[in-house]
C-alpha cells in the first residue's frame, strides 16, 4: 500500500486545501491540506524509490558451485562448476 497511501494523502490534502470551506479559530484548513499533500509526496516518491530497489535486475553468475558430500568422511567437498561444462552427475 505504499504507492496507495501517498496517493491517498495527496488526494485528501487537495480536498481539504480546494473544496472545503471550514472555519475554526486559530486552526486553518488549508495548511493541513497543503502539509498533507506534502507529506504524500513525500511518501509516493519514497515508494517508487523502494520499489525502484526491490526491481534491480541482478546479472547471473558465470560459475556454479556444487556441494558434494562424501558419504565415508562425512567431509563437504565444493566443486566448481562452469555453465558450459557437461552436467554434473
Amino acid at each position: 500500500m505504499t504507492i496507495a497511501g501517498g496517493i491517498v494523502l495527496i488526494m485528501l490534502g487537495a480536498i481539504l486545501t480546494w473544496a472545503v470551506e471550514f472555519d475554526i479559530a486559530g486552526f486553518d484548513i488549508n495548511i493541513v491540506g497543503v502539509i498533507l499533500m506534502i507529506g504524500g509526496l513525500a511518501w509516493l516518491l519514497f515508494a517508487v524509490y523502494r520499489l525502484s530497489l526491490a526491481r534491480r535486475a541482478v546479472a547471473p553468475n558465470s560459475t556454479a558451485t556444487t556441494v558434494i558430500e562424501d558419504p565415508v568422511t562425512q567431509r563437504r567437498t565444493y566443486q566448481e562448476r562452469h555453465y558450459n561444462d557437461p552436467p554434473a552427475v
